[in-house]
């Protein structure tokens, strides 16, 4: 994981690491499906968080992001 944003990585240390965790299993590649991120970097997007990384299995790029409250 880089952190582009310390707000970004701020955000993320809130959450509970079993959530991480699954928020890193769930993400869609236009490839593959539903993948892991990896080699993600951390954003803090007007929306929320924004992960931007590659999939785990076709090494593609995919980004997941987890709305703010």
């Amino acid at each position: 994981m880089s952190v582009i944003n310390f707000n970004a990585a701020k955000k993320w240390n809130q959450l509970p690491k079993p959530v991480q965790q699954q928020l890193l299993d769930n993400v869609f590649c236009s490839s593959c499906g539903v993948t892991t991120i990896v080699d993600y970097t951390l954003h803090d997007d007007e929306f929320g968080l924004l992960l931007k990384g590659k999939c785990k299995t076709c090494n593609g790029n995919v980004a997941r992001l987890i709305e703010d409250e």
